[in-house]
């Protein structure tokens, strides 16, 4: 239930705070005085599409908020849980604001949140109907929403979803295997020979390092036998060589160190290298015994080198890159390969989701069969309670194509007249009977509910109607305020003299500026504002006797 809606600088509003209370509140007021701006205001706390052109002129920002009755639902409570977003004492405040770059805030609870999250919680706060709303009952959509909502089956129909997505998916995927086949065949054989020509090298990491420089030793036997031949005897063979030289100082440190001990840390460092020379002087003897010119090796080199070049101007810079190439090429190949497995289990797939889809699809049929008789028989008896007692309704619900939401075409077949075969409602019913059937239908879906009531608005609920059908929808929404909390926007005395609280929207003038107000009429006021409903701004006696009556029999009746 709304509890308070408070309005700063939108339109013609410039500041405006309204009290609400449970059961049946009416706004009435002269043609042009805001009273849609209240709606239009709410619609806005509801997450509805918010404009700079909103905003009251020469103000830089339109700010509305309300303060709801927090419901008892569960799903409610879970998706404040979800957003952070506390309910203080059982009211919950949602805020909205809108600044002339266009951009538009909102908050719940105190807390930032986003319009898409103001439009979930929405239906669990209230509902607005209006014109545009009326409008809806043409479209097919609407008209299927609708009875769904009525069935209750939304496991249902969300599980119906997920298999029809399952089952596009997998009818996607197959289509695109089939449209890619000859593109297949074509790179299967250019990925063969790729693969197949990096394997026949059988590359290995670093190889061609390793080549190189083996390449180098057979160019340069001559001069690398000649250098490491001279380095060998300079260490070993001559009769000054450094192995000699650093063996005969060894020898004369060491007897010195014998006789002064400081000397012996000296003789601890050279003895290092002499090891070092002995070691180097070995493995230079064996190098020069393993040298050799080999013309024939040198020429297989040269040829290995040939071929990895050629390799990585084909696959890449370095051997590494080549041989990550030869992977990634492998895997496509293994993919494609298993295409054919593939296609096989999309198959199995598209089977597997197809008998589930059909599966859910006629159990939502049935049940949608069932909520349409059931709800096309209570909107025809509250048609009959609004002046409508030969009005038929029917909910057909015929098979289609398969879609996500079924296989099931839904249309709301309507007859004003007994007698007169049922047609679709956008050919046959005029703008009261819409208005009537409109009311009928929001009557019959808005059942006693656990927790705060939610807060039905209506907008013009009277668009179309006469004086004697006017009477018959204001006792509709007074039953159905005692259900929920009623706000509805009226222009028939007939409508307004059953509401519980009556309100007057007026505009005045000040300083060249228009502003809108609105206020809870007392008895006196009310009568008096019944009076120029029902004749005009000519307030008669007689008009007034007449206005007192209709609030005295409708209060009672």
């Amino acid at each position: 239930m709304l509890v308070e809606l408070a309005v700063e600088n939108l339109a013609v509003v410039e500041r405006l705070r309204l009290r609400l209370h449970p059961g049946f509140n009416a706004l009435t007021g002269e043609t042009g005085s805001g009273k849609s701006l209240i709606v239009g205001a709410l619609s806005l706390l509801f997450g509805g599409r918010a404009s700079a052109d909103m905003i009251r002129t020469g103000e830089e920002r339109a700010f509305v908020s309300g303060i709801f009755e927090a419901p008892a639902d569960a799903r409610f409570r879970e998706l404040l849980e979800q957003a952070g977003v506390a309910a203080e004492d059982g009211e919950l405040l949602v805020e909205r604001e809108i600044t002339a770059s266009g951009k538009s805030r909102a908050w719940a609870g105190s807390r930032p949140v986003t319009i898409a999250f103001l439009r979930e919680i929405a239906p669990f706060l209230g509902d607005i109907h209006g014109q545009h709303d009326q409008q809806k009952l043409f479209s097919p959509e609407a008209q299927r929403e609708m009875l769904d909502e009525a069935t209750g089956a939304r496991e249902l129909t969300a599980a119906l979803r997920e298999a029809w997505r399952a089952w596009r998916a997998a009818q996607r995927e197959l289509a695109e295997l089939d449209r890619a086949e000859q593109e297949r065949a074509r790179l299967a054989d250019l990925w063969s020979m790729q693969r197949n020509e990096i394997a026949a090298a059988a590359l290995k990491p670093g190889e061609d390092a390793q080549l190189e420089n083996e390449r180098r030793v057979l160019r340069n036997v001559a001069r690398l036998s000649e250098s490491v031949a001279s380095a060998y005897a300079l260490l070993e063979e001559s009769e000054e060589s450094a192995a000699s030289a650093v063996g005969q100082a060894l020898k004369r440190l060491e007897e010195a160190a014998r006789i002064d001990a400081t000397l012996e840390p000296l003789v601890e460092t050279l003895r290092p290298a002499q090891i070092a020379i002995q070691e180097a002087s070995h493995e230079l003897r064996h190098y020069l015994g393993r040298l050799e010119a080999d013309p024939r090796r040198l020429e297989e080199v040269e040829s290995r080198l040939a071929l990895i070049e050629r390799l990585k101007r084909k696959y890449g810079t370095t051997i590494e890159e080549i041989l990550s190439f030869f992977e990634d090429v492998s895997s496509r190949l293994a993919a494609l390969e298993s295409a054919g497995e593939r296609r096989v289990e999309l198959e199995r797939l598209i089977a597997e989701h197809e008998a589930r889809y059909r599966e859910l699809a006629g159990q939502l049929r049935e049940t949608r069969l069932r909520a349409a008789r059931r709800l096309g028989r209570k909107v025809q008896e509250e048609l009959a309670g609004l002046a409508m007692p030969g009005a038929v309704f029917r909910i057909q619900v015929e098979p289609c194509e398969p879609g996500e939401e079924g296989m099931d075409a839904v249309q709301f077949l309507f007859s004003a007249n007994a007698g007169e075969e049922p047609r679709p409602l956008d050919r046959v019913a005029s703008g009261g009977e819409l208005s009537r059937v409109a009311l009928a239908i929001k009557t019959c879906m808005a059942p006693a509910e656990k927790g705060a009531a939610r807060t039905l608005v209506f907008d013009e609920v009277d668009a179309g109607v006469g004086g004697a059908a006017g009477e018959m929808i204001g006792r509709r929404l007074r039953e159905l305020a005692r259900r929920h909390q009623v706000l509805c926007v009226t222009h028939l005395a007939q409508i307004a003299g059953f509401a519980d609280h009556h309100y007057l929207v007026s505009k005045s003038e000040a300083g060249g500026r228009t502003a809108a107000g609105v206020e809870l009429l007392g008895r006196k006021e009310r009568i008096r504002e019944i009076a120029r409903m029902l004749s005009g701004q000519k307030l008669t006696p007689e008009a007034l006797r007449h206005a007192e009556k209709l609030v005295e029999q409708f209060s009672a009746g």
